[in-house]
């Protein structure tokens, strides 16, 4: 008997021995006590959760080295390393976890749009339902901060920038060809439809390490994922005809979109003062095709267009119109795959293939040219920890130009450009973080390398407001029709340098934008015309310095959604020709932008105005002695659009631009030479007509019965 009482005091002993008291307090990074944080020993059910002091304690059996294990919602889990024999009365602090809805997020220069952004300033149905837009994403933008109205053009000039200084990626492959073919004065078109996009990013400047070869701007379309159910789209258009189809399987989808346009009815009815033999008619088409694998996601994305139009230009400078017939050909092709594989890492690797074709007849004179444009492209990202994130990746862009003029003067060029770069975000806390990066290029038809540094930095100030700085430095090689005379060039340059102050609350959002740039190495030449015999040289300078302020607000009025820009600019530029530093002729100093739509629930429409107005831009007059003394009259321009929901898929659309009929002018055509007044005459350049008229009907047939295309309109 006395054994057994011996051996249940040792075992109890032992017991007691074995048993160890875990406490401590859990606080946060400002020593607050955390209430109801759960407390526990990895791999036992030992724990506790704290009280309103934030104190914990409980008893393990667990002994020597083990793994404390503390969690608390929106803040990082903390797995510490504790002796289960000594841990007594000590202080846990947590970080506050940056995966939550009001962290700090790196904006300066950014708009974005899409479902998956934590901030937007736009919706992505906001690119296309904007009146004066007609379905054409780069109209919808240029009702944004930064962007100059340039009507002749139709192209996206950016903070002093010229449009060949915005480059266009669709899932972050670049876009050779964005535009449609044109002429003099008469504006182009984005040669994509926004039917196939979830997302637009759109920078102002001081954009990722991830993307060269732009000095202003960068455009990302970003092709859906996935399709969200079988449909078919009709479109009947006073200037043409669409139609779509989606399919839907279980791994994969496929999606179609084609258009044909034909101006030549629409001319018979409202004529435009345009002296066509044949008005502008073009066949495109677009299909996405996604397949999802286990740990990834592949997409082909395919564009093409075939565009002819025959016109004659009056030209003060000869006696009788200019003819020009011009007939394109255009394909895009774009592959890519995103996907996970081990440790955590993330690939993606892309490669797109671009070809445009020109035939120009300029009276009896022919003008072929065409451009093959190729883009590789590979990435890697790891996720080290949920407070820093590692990108490094390689492009590689091979572009060849081949042009004859009256099959006797042949040029072109064969450039290779090949770039790395590798850039890390960085949050500090949920109110602090860094984005730093470094971009590293060669192109061995200019002989140029360049290293390009990148950073930007943004702080929460409070729950509904941060700010942030970008810094850059950005290079791209000269444009086209320069490189095609000559490759005796440097790399043009400019460091851009942006404060932002972010405002979001439910539906309302400010932003404004103080910034400047500085431009280097730009690209002048000696004669009056760009010609194969110029003398070029990278003498040429600038900058450009100004402020944006963006305002939305959802929320104030039911049913309206409206948003205000304002965008003041001062530029100068010594390039191209000039004699010294002026603002270029594109550029209006001010421009202001207000777009309004409104949900009438009794009239089931959708009504919206957009009024656009922009200060008097530069132009020279031969006959004064100062350059670019001239300025044009200012520019406004209010567009009405209203869409009918005649049942729940089918729309009534109408729109017309210009409502008041505001006679804008966007410049002049001077004279070469003096009359015998010693004067030099000069030609008005005006909108191709006062008002554009839009009418269509739009159809959806869709597995859901609900779904229509007022999110494309």
């Amino acid at each position: 008997m006395k054994s057994i009482y011996t051996l249940l005091f040792l075992l109890i002993a032992l017991t007691t021995q074995a048993q160890n008291t875990i406490s401590g307090v859990v606080v946060d990074e400002k020593n607050h006590p955390l209430v109801g944080a759960n407390v526990f020993i990895e791999g036992t059910y030992d724990g506790d959760n704290t009280d309103d002091n934030g104190h914990f304690s409980f008893v393990t059996m667990a002994n020597g080295n083990q793994i404390l294990v503390i969690t608390y919602l929106a803040f990082e889990t903390l797995k510490i390393n504790v002796h289960a024999n000594n841990c007594q009365y000590k202080t846990y602090k947590l970080k506050e976890s940056i995966n939550t809805l009001d962290a700090v997020v790196v904006s300066a220069g950014t708009f974005s749009a899409g479902e998956k952004n934590r901030v937007s300033v736009l919706k992505p149905l906001d690119i296309v339902t904007t009146a004066g837009s007609a379905g054409n994403i780069i109209a919808a933008l240029q009702t944004l901060p930064g962007t100059q109205t340039v009507g002749e053009d139709g192209r996206l000039f950016v903070r002093g920038g010229e449009a060949d200084e915005t480059q266009t990626f669709v899932d972050g492959i670049r876009v050779a060809q964005p535009y449609g073919a044109t002429t003099n004065n008469l504006p182009t078109r984005g040669r994509f439809s926004p039917f196939l996009f979830s997302g637009i990013s759109f920078s102002t400047g001081g954009y990722s390490a991830e993307y060269g070869e732009a000095l202003s701007s960068v455009l990302l379309l970003n092709t859906q994922d996935e399709a969200d159910q079988n449909k078919t789209d009709i479109s009947m258009m006073t200037v043409g005809l669409g139609l779509s189809n989606t399919r839907k399987w279980k791994k994969s989808s496929l999606s179609v979109n084609t258009a044909y346009i034909d101006l030549a009815p629409y001319q018979a009815g409202i004529p435009q003062d345009i002296d066509w033999n044949r008005p502008y008619q073009s066949l495109s088409g677009e299909t996405v095709y996604r397949y999802n694998f286990n740990n990834g996601i592949f997409k082909m994305y395919a564009a093409f267009d075939t565009s002819h139009f025959d016109l004659n230009q009056e030209d003060i400078n000869q006696p009788e119109p200019v003819r020009v017939n011009l007939k394109n050909d255009n394909f895009y092709l774009n592959s890519s795959y995103k996907g996970n594989f081990g440790g955590n890492w993330q690939i993606f690797t892309g490669l797109s293939y671009g070809y445009s074709q020109n035939k120009i007849d300029i009276n009896t004179d022919r003008l072929h040219n065409g451009e093959n444009a190729s883009h590789l492209k590979f990435k890697l990202s790891k996720k080290l920890s949920e407070r820093v994130k590692f990108n490094t990746g390689s492009d590689y862009f091979i572009t060849r130009f081949d042009e004859d003029y009256n099959t006797v003067f042949n040029r072109g060029y064969t450039a290779n450009i090949a770039a790395i770069y590798t850039e890390m975000d960085v949050y500090f806390s949920k109110k602090f973080a860094i984005k730093a990066g470094v971009r590293a290029s060669n192109n061995d038809y200019i002989h140029q390398s360049s290293i390009s540094p990148r950073a930007s930095l943004a702080y929460k100030i409070s729950k509904n407001s941060q700010v942030s700085f970008a810094y850059g430095n950005f290079e791209q090689a000269p444009k086209q029709e320069y490189l095609k005379y000559s490759n005796d060039f440097k790399t043009e340059k400019a460091a851009h340098y942006i404060f932002n102050y972010q405002y979001v609350k439910g539906n309302r959002t400010l932003r404004t934008e103080l910034y400047y740039k500085q431009y280097t190495d730009l690209v002048k030449y000696n004669t009056a015309q760009l010609q194969f015999d110029s003398q070029f040289n990278n003498n040429g300078q600038g900058y450009a310095k100004g402020f944006d302020v963006f305002w939305r607000d959802d929320k104030t009025i039911k049913n309206l959604e409206y948003w205000v820009s304002y965008s003041y600019i001062d530029t100068q530029r010594d390039y191209k020709n000039f004699n010294t530093a002026v603002t270029p002729s594109f550029v209006s100093n001010q421009n202001i932008s207000v777009v309004t739509k409104y949900w009438i629930s009794d009239w089931k429409s959708q009504v919206g105005f957009t009024q656009q107005f922009s200060s008097g831009r530069p132009y020279n007059n031969p006959n004064e002695a100062s350059f670019m003394n001239g300025k044009t009259k200012s520019y406004s321009n209010l567009s009405f659009n209203w869409a009918y929901l005649l049942s729940q898929q089918k729309i009534l659309y109408f729109s017309v631009s210009n409502v008041l009929g505001t006679q804008n002018i966007f410049g002049y055509q001077y004279a070469n030479t003096p009359n015998n007044e010693g004067v030099y005459e000069r030609k008005a350049i005006t909108p191709t007509a006062d008002r554009f008229f839009f009418v269509g009907f739009f159809w959806t047939i869709s597995d859901n019965k609900k779904d229509n295309q007022l999110k494309n309109l």
